[in-house]
């Protein structure tokens, strides 16, 4: 199937902001700072709380280096704190009626997104990953209460892409969709893009021939070099990756190069040391805390809770922003797991549910390209029925959102103590 030539790998969606000098940068980050603290200040209870607890004011906070005096918000504390000022814990700036919609994400946490236009400012990404406008984008995101589908879906729409919102699960239908529609682009994970492309060989199709598809941006989980390599020669595929969650949107995204993840040029990123929360050297690694100028969610000082370090050298492809390496884990035992963020106190409500669980363990493992969930339990007796076992597992997906394999294993196998989620991929 023929497809017009495109330039992919040149431009920049806003060169103003991408390609801001070094002085600029630092008096463009240093005036938008100043205003989102005023504003926080003014129209956030939980900000305001946030600074009397640090004996600070306002006036205490007028540059980046300043940030430092304030804790920093952890991801991992937001369901406790929505918990008790539903729905968003004090933290919104604005009146209610200028959000458009809420999610809710694992936790749970329930994220507002404004009314402007692609609020979550994923267009510069997709373009930096080699998306155009009028090209065909099948989103494999989910769309159903969590934001990921509506994040990308308002960007590419922004660009000037035509959207499929396919949503997850249902192979068959996606492949065929790839064909039927002349889809040019993919996002979602790299492990789904992979299952959809061996499906679609497996029905005799030409990838590069019988296909339109020419680029991907994959997020969710980290994806492997050699999954890279296998999409550019295999299959001719641009892939590139972005780093957004739903707390914030986008971080950080892949350009051209794929030498690191470019830091959005609308927030301050600081790699910070997980206990003191001083800014590390660019290199080393430490938590990626976020301060958003967004005045409808003002998160300021925001913890991820993803663990990654900086990259100050320039980039070849003309933009200016320091680059993340890969994101190499995580601070805490909250884990992001088939695109999912899977927390520890979930783990808890699944093993509530059965009273002759003695022990559990959340276990994460890569099997090919995909994440691979098992739930680890010990048993009153030490051993269970099938039909506890089905029952244990339709409970895992409830409540965990993702699909979890049951192992029951014999009592004294899981450590007193032992995380609740132990992760052990290991990506080259």
């Amino acid at each position: 199937m023929a497809t017009e030539r495109i330039d992919r790998r040149s431009g920049l969606y806003d060169p103003d902001l991408e390609s801001m000098s070094a002085d600029r940068r630092r008096a463009y980050e240093v005036e938008r700072l100043r205003a989102a603290v005023v504003h926080a200040y003014d129209h956030s209870p939980h900000f305001r709380r946030r600074l009397a607890a640090a004996g600070l004011t306002p006036t205490a906070i007028t540059s980046v280096e300043d940030l430092v005096r304030l804790p920093v918000l952890k991801k991992s504390t937001l369901p406790d704190i929505q918990r008790q000022d539903l729905p968003f814990g004090g933290i919104l700036g604005v009146p209610l009626s200028e959000v458009s919609r809420i999610y809710q994400s694992p936790g749970p946490i329930y994220d507002p997104e404004g009314r402007s236009p692609d609020y979550w400012r994923m267009a510069r990404a997709f373009y930096a990953g080699g998306f155009r406008a009028r090209d065909v984008i099948q989103v494999t995101f989910a769309y159903h209460l969590t934001p990921g589908g509506w994040i990308c879906d308002a960007g590419l729409r922004a660009l000037g892409c035509v959207v499929v919102p396919a949503g997850v699960g249902n192979t068959d239908a996606q492949v065929q969709l790839l064909r039927d529609l002349g889809v040019t682009g993919f996002v979602g994970t790299a492990a789904f893009l992979s299952t959809l492309l061996s499906k679609a060989e497996e029905m005799g199709w030409d990838i590069v021939k019988d296909l339109r598809l020419r680029v991907a941006s994959v997020g969710g989980a980290m994806m492997a070099e050699s999954t890279r390599r296998t999409m550019a020669d295999r299959y001719r595929l641009l892939v590139r990756q972005t780093y957004a969650i739903g707390d914030l949107g986008l971080i950080g995204y892949e350009c051209h190069e794929a030498s690191g993840m470019h830091i959005a040029d609308d927030l301050i990123l600081q790699v910070v040391d997980p206990e003191s929360g001083a800014e590390v050297p660019p290199g080393e690694p430490g938590e990626v805390v976020v301060t958003l100028f967004d005045p409808v969610y003002p998160l300021i000082r925001f913890g991820t809770g993803d663990l990654s370090s900086v990259i100050s050298e320039p980039c070849r492809c003309g933009r200016t922003s320091a680059r993340l390496t890969r994101i190499m884990g995580r601070v805490d035992e909250v884990t992001k797991i088939k695109g999912m963020f899977v927390h520890p106190r979930q783990v808890d409500e699944v093993a509530a549910v059965f009273p002759e669980i003695r022990r559990y363990q959340v276990v994460v493992r890569l099997k090919g390209h995909d994440d691979e969930m098992t739930l680890r339990v010990e048993l009153e007796g030490g051993r269970a029925s099938e039909t506890v076992v089905a029952k244990l597992q339709e409970k895992a997906k409830e409540l965990l959102k993702v699909r979890a394999n049951i192992e029951v294993v014999p009592p004294g196998t899981i450590p007193e103590g032992a995380k609740k989620i132990l992760d052990e991929r290991r990506w080259n």
